[in-house]
């Protein structure tokens, strides 16, 4: 067996260990297992690969190019095995690696042509394949930084659809098999007329124009998700105007009823004068009536959370809905009021609204809020519903309007911002939500 040949073949699969760290960098936060037994999985497989690869390379006289480009489907899938990534982002990522690696080759085959110019085959020489290891593992070390502190924020943000991913699959598919053609078959080709110094720098170009793109990939994409937050903030923001105008309702109707209440005392101090019993009675019944749905229910010491509660416990208990409520808030408030009364706002009024699609009979909303822990503020909720519902890969969708739910995304947004999360479910005849946020 020749040695030097199976050598130079070694060197050129060991490429496959700087493409492989490569693909994992953007992608290091969507990692399943930890850095250290991922590279021992990839050496497992990779190592035997290059030894194996190479000997056939030699002892059956196959092209190079034809052993190792059927294998990058099954390494694929093992890549996919071990990212959490979604199928778009994962592809992206692969084959754009997979197009910025053939540039080092390219650059080796100028430099073996200088070294070998009488040489019949365009075949790396040893000096050659060391030449291409070298320049991938220094195109690594180029790439590390900015995968590490910029793609990676893209990779773990969501993207709104995943055809941005594919549109790069097809650039960079475009620039591989560009490569992958212009591979000579001969030195002899590189060393006609002013192609020797026209092809290193043609790839040169290329390489910076692929890097170029991926650039304003990333500035467009980061670009969008900006775009993505300001119009979630000014959904949140449109959420908590609403539940403070409803609070300013509610305020104002027991204001006026407090008001109106001086004239009532003028009126029953008359007919007590006046010795009209029958009339103080018929007063007072309808005083009664009236006020009886604005009769405040202490549920906090807040007074703009506690009108809150007051206005849909009295919602609640219009629409024939069985209530069973259980706050307990951290006194003082350490969250914004308009923070929270915008989740408990959004939260209450999904749960009514989801009740009132059910039989009155079958209508019921539990609620508790708590702190645990000192420092941690759970909220469960449990409505009856009717069982329908929308769900999409990011989540639940509204069922009152095609778009996505705005109530809930306000109430996920607001408990992140506390560095908390939100869980929901359902069956098919209760609809179940917990928050769990971190008090400040």
């Amino acid at each position: 067996m020749d040695i030097d040949k199976w050598l130079s073949a070694l060197l050129q699969f060991f490429v496959l260990f700087p493409a492989a760290a490569s693909c994992y960098l953007p992608a290091k936060n969507q990692m399943r297992y930890s850095i250290a037994k991922t590279a021992v999985l990839c050496s497992c497989v990779l190592l035997p690969y290059c030894f194996a690869a190479a000997t056939f390379h030699v002892l059956l006289d196959i092209n190079l190019n034809a052993i190792l480009f059927p294998a990058l489907v099954p390494f694929f899938f093992l890549y996919r095995r071990t990212v959490d990534t979604d199928l778009p982002r994962s592809l992206a990522i692969y084959v754009g690696v997979c197009a910025i690696e053939t540039f080092p080759a390219q650059f080796a085959f100028s430099f073996d042509s200088y070294l070998h110019p009488a040489s019949g085959a365009a075949e790396f020489s040893t000096q050659a394949a060391l030449f291409h290891l070298v320049l991938s593992m220094l195109l690594l070390a180029s790439f590390a930084y900015p995968a590490c502190k910029k793609f990676t924020n893209v990779i773990d943000s969501p993207v709104p659809t995943p055809r941005i991913w594919y549109s790069t699959v097809a650039l960079s598919s475009i620039f591989l098999i560009f490569n992958i053609l212009a591979i000579p078959k001969a030195y002899a080709t590189l060393h006609t007329g002013r192609m020797y110094w026209l092809f290193p720098v043609f790839e040169a170009f290329a390489m910076a124009t692929l890097a170029s793109i991926y650039v304003l990939f990333y500035q467009s994409t980061v670009a969008m998700l900006d775009h993505v937050k300001l119009k979630e903030r000014s959904q949140l923001l449109e959420m908590q105007a609403h539940q403070y105008l409803i609070l300013q309702a509610y305020m104002h109707q027991t204001a006026r009823l407090r008001h109106d209440f001086r004239h009532s005392v003028r009126l029953l101090s008359s007919l007590a004068e006046k010795g009209d019993l029958d009339s103080i009675r018929m007063h007072l019944s309808e005083y009664e009536i009236q006020t009886r749905q604005y009769t405040p229910i202490s549920y906090c010491t807040n007074a703009a959370l506690n009108a809150l509660f007051g206005y849909y416990h009295e919602l609640a208990a219009s629409a024939q809905i069985r209530i069973e409520w259980r706050i307990q808030l951290a006194e003082p408030l350490s969250i914004s009021e308009l923070d929270m009364a915008a989740l408990f706002g959004n939260l209450m009024e999904n749960a009514i609204a989801a009740c009132q699609t059910v039989p009155q009979k079958s209508r019921y909303f539990c609620l508790t809020a708590e702190v645990r822990y000192g420092n941690m503020l759970y909220i469960v909720s449990t409505n009856s519903f009717d069982g329908k519902v929308r769900k999409a890969k990011d989540g639940y969708r509204s069922t009152k309007h095609s778009g996505n739910g705005i109530g809930l995304a306000s109430i996920t947004t607001i408990a992140e911002k506390y560095g908390g999360s939100v869980q929901v479910s359902n069956n098919h005849t209760e609809f179940f939500l917990d928050v769990v946020m971190k008090l400040e």
